[in-house]
This record gives structure tokens, C-alpha cells and sequence, in this order.
């Protein structure tokens, strides 16, 4: 579980924009990047090389 106060100010380290928590997949979301970062062990991987890229159909199931 990550805490929200954390949530409240983490932003996408590329472009700043707010990130979006999937506690099923234990990932960040930045919609605008089309990217996921992982959460492992409850920490935040904010490093683009560790990212995944989401796919358009991704993207669209975890903006609803």
C-alpha cells in the first residue's frame, strides 16, 4: 500500500504530470507519457528505464 500523502506529490519524473495509482497492478500511471512505473517492496521505481510503455488499449482501460 503506498501512502497517500506520498500520492499527493509524486509526479512522472519526464514530464511532471500527475501519476495515477493501479493498486491491482501496483503501478504508477502517467497518461501523458503512456507510461507505467512499478511499485516494489511499497516504493515508487520513478526511473524511465524500468517504466513499461503502455499500449493504446491500456491506456484507455486505466483512464476509465
Amino acid at each position: 500500500m503506498i501512502d497517500p500523502k506520498l500520492l499527493d506529490i509524486l509526479a512522472c519524473p519526464i514530464c511532471k504530470s500527475p501519476l495515477h495509482y493501479q493498486k491491482e497492478a501496483q503501478e504508477l500511471i502517467c497518461r501523458a507519457d503512456r507510461l507505467a512505473f512499478p511499485i516494489r517492496d511499497s516504493i515508487p521505481v520513478m526511473l524511465e528505464d524500468e517504466a513499461r510503455r503502455l499500449s493504446l488499449e491500456e491506456l484507455d482501460v486505466h483512464s476509465k
